[in-house]
């Protein structure tokens, strides 16, 4: 009887009716479901280390993209797009047929697509600009503090003239072609060209005729690199037409 009634009763509960909302559009970030198996994400999804690659979130869907990539911590590294088909265990981008990067060993800069390599020429890199993350830790996570940036520059410089010198005029390198830790790596696509620059300079080497129908943002990292993708807010200006990267819109 008492079944019975429980059932009865069951039956003829209303329950409350629940406002069933969109969920929102999820943010862009790197990719944990399309990453080598010993790479390690950090920062909400925006750091990579470790070693292998991932892809990010979005494909690159509208005419034209940008997105940015900080080095926080020196190695092998590799940025650039690449499809799902790419080999996500290496170490190093570009050495397949689906995946055209810009990559650093520590000692110089090349551009790499199905193992061919081509090296950059040396570029002055632009002084770091005043919104860098250098100087301003809300700009991007796990950044260095400017106690330890003091710290650093004492300890090259020797004194604190110099010291004063350097963070009045802005952290200026040499002629270089080794990308360091602090310098941004930006990535340009308009579905004709590539290009890659170091702290807002083109580094005249593109990629061109890229074919594939869906491409994605891709950064490897091996033998201790850090690398911060940077999807919004970018340090430097962006190249003219270009955008950050869109999430593709559809209708439900």
């Amino acid at each position: 009887m008492f079944c019975c009634l429980r059932t009865c009763l069951n039956g003829n509960v209303h329950k409350p009716s629940v406002s069933v909302s969109r969920v929102k559009e999820p943010e862009i970030h790197l990719d944990a479901s399309h990453m080598g198996a010993d790479v390690i994400l950090l920062s909400n999804y925006l750091r990579i280390t470790g070693t292998g690659g991932a892809l990010a979130t979005a494909p690159l869907v509208q005419s034209k993209s940008y997105f940015e990539a900080k080095i926080q911590q020196r190695g092998n590294w590799s940025i650039g797009l690449a499809t799902r088909r790419t080999d996500l265990s290496r170490k190093e981008g570009g050495t397949d047929r689906e995946s055209w990067c810009l990559c650093s060993d520590n000692i110089t800069l090349i551009t790499r697509h199905n193992n061919e390599a081509n090296e950059c020429e040396p570029v002055r890199k632009q002084p770091i600009p005043p919104n860098n993350s250098l100087f301003n830790e809300s700009t991007a996570p796990g950044l260095i503090g400017i106690e330890d940036l003091n710290e650093d520059l004492l300890l090259t410089t020797g004194s604190l003239e110099a010291l004063d010198s350097e963070l009045t005029n802005g952290l200026c390198h040499d002629s270089t072609n080794i990308a360091d830790e602090g310098d941004v790596i930006g990535v340009a696509f308009d579905h004709i060209e590539l290009n890659f620059y170091l702290n807002g300079n083109n580094l005249e080497v593109p990629f061109r005729n890229i074919k594939a129908s869906t491409l994605f943002p891709v950064i490897y990292v091996g033998n201790g690199a850090i690398v911060d993708i940077i999807l919004d807010n970018f340090l430097y200006p962006i190249p003219a037409g270009f955008e950050r990267i869109m999430l593709e819109q559809s209708l439900l």
